[in-house]
């Protein structure tokens, strides 16, 4: 990431005549290496370029469907041509990101299942596969804007809208009362990036990089300051989810459900304060005062690509600069949003109806399946920067996450479930409070040495399966159960 900021800022200087470089392919020397004269093209795309000669080799319809980067029309100077034109390059740009859009198809059936009152599996599972490619598509339009401003608050950016689909079906659950769903989809957002993601990234870029130019087995290495500050923010984390079980505990048993309630609230409520003043102070230092600690790759790895772009100037151009503008990107955004929303709607209207088959428990539905729809194009993405060997930004990807779930948005669900009247606590079940504890400790012991192979990979992947299992096969009358007595 940061040569690939490198390289743009460099592309630019050339771009206005500012750069030096005797030998960069843009100052002096044309892409097929010939010299630059009066009639040679200043940038890129334009005509007598090598885009331009694709141009040519396509068809028109192959730009108007196909190109992602350009479409015809967008530079007349014939509004009622131009903003069609763009309009399409925004949807044409948006579709083509991924193959995962290929499951949008979804989207008007899960909304016409709910319309419909269809039966409550068919509209969960619609709805569920539905919010799959959206969640891509908000990916998608969030590293758009997170690209044009600069790393680290980019980075944030990223971080914050990649978790909005959790978000968006939280607060839609919250609404609807449905707090256990709330509960146990925050505690499986952290569940699936601490051990999923992470154990994955570290499996396949383990199976990727196992050997190093000698042939000897190798391990990938991150930069260990920031796996111990980010693991003991969970450790912190993991501590506010066991303080208000053990209080609830030692409560006097015979004393009153709405005593011990009021005393649960008041305590989540508080902690959630806290934390959320612990998540500024953490912006503050992660963004200001120990802004290297937590820079995306380590010097090694600097110096390691510096070599693989010195032998092979082509692969710093493999990144590309974003497709959609700010506000075209925005929009998109803003558009995606609402589509998720109604799909979460419908989804979280359909659960209780699901759970009353008796075949799967709101615990499961919260901690397993509500994350995948979130997290799929977020452990996609992280996965494929570890096969590239960056762990510190698959790190960022996945502990990062975690973090922000929660010290960020399960205390704002708190403050907002304390706004709206609903008893949102930080009080989870015992059994959710347990697996949280040990899988913070797990990983904890995983990363504290800043290395990383494929068995530690599979290690954790192997402790999500066997929580994944325990809670698929926990009967949902002893799971549903929080022992306030509200539900």
């Amino acid at each position: 990431m940061v040569s690939n900021v490198n390289f743009r800022e460099e592309y630019r200087r050339v771009a206005s005549g500012h750069s030096k470089a005797p030998h960069h392919p843009l100052n002096g020397h044309t892409a097929n290496g010939g010299n630059m004269d009066e009639r040679s093209p200043l940038l890129p795309g334009l005509p007598g370029t090598h885009e331009a000669s694709h141009r040519h080799r396509h068809g028109f319809w192959w730009h108007v469907f196909l190109n992602k980067r350009a479409t015809p029309g967008t530079d007349s100077p014939n509004p009622f041509v131009r903003y069609p034109a763009h309009f399409w390059m925004v949807v044409k740009a948006t579709l083509l990101s991924t193959w995962i859009n290929l499951l949008l198809v979804f989207v008007p059936l899960g909304i016409i299942a709910g319309k419909q009152e269809w039966g409550a599996p068919w509209v969960f599972s619609l709805n569920f596969c539905a919010i799959i490619p959206l969640a891509a598509v908000l990916s998608f339009a969030t590293e758009e804007i997170a690209a044009r401003l600069g790393e680290a608050l980019g980075g944030l950016v990223n971080a914050t809208f990649g978790n909005a689909v959790e978000l968006i079906v939280s607060i839609v659950a919250l609404n609807a009362g449905e707090i256990e769903v709330v509960q146990a989809s925050m505690l499986g957002s952290i569940l699936s990036n601490l051990l999923l993601v992470l154990g994955m990234c570290f499996f396949l870029g383990g199976i990727y990089n196992m050997r190093d130019a000698n042939g000897h087995g190798s391990e990938q290495s991150f930069a260990q300051g920031t796996a111990q500050t980010t693991c003991s923010l969970m450790a912190l984390s993991s501590a506010s989810m066991i303080i208000p079980a053990a209080l609830y505990g030692v409560l006097d048993r015979s004393a009153e459900d709405d005593k011990k309630t009021a005393s649960i609230l008041l305590l989540s409520r508080g902690t959630s304060i806290i934390l959320l003043l612990l998540y500024c102070m953490y912006l503050y230092f992660a963004l200001h005062t120990h802004k290297k600690l937590f820079e995306p790759e380590t010097q090694q790895q600097q110096a390691e690509q510096q070599e693989r772009l010195a032998e092979d100037p082509e692969e710093g151009h493999a990144e590309e600069e974003p497709v959609l503008g700010p506000w075209s990107a925005g929009m998109v955004l803003i558009a995606t949003t609402v589509i998720i929303s109604v799909c979460a709607d419908y989804m979280v209207d359909s659960i209780d109806a699901l759970v009353a088959t008796g075949k799967i428990s709101k615990n499961f539905i919260g901690l397993i399946l509500i994350p995948i729809v979130g997290n799929a194009a977020e452990h996609v993405t992280a996965c494929v920067v570890a096969v590239k060997n960056k762990m510190d930004l698959a790190m960022g990807v996945a502990i990062g996450s975690s973090i922000q779930i929660a010290l960020l948005v399960t205390p704002s669900l708190v403050m907002l479930g304390w706004a709206i009247g609903q008893p949102m606590t930080l009080h989870f079940e015992t059994f959710e409070t347990i697996a949280f504890a040990l899988s913070v400790m797990v990983v904890t012991y995983t990363v504290q040495d800043g290395k990383s192979n494929y068995l530690e990979g599979a290690m954790l992947v192997g402790l999500y399966l066997i929580i994944a299992v325990a809670f698929w096969v926990s009967p949902s009358e002893v799971l549903d159960k929080t022992g306030f007595g509200l539900w």
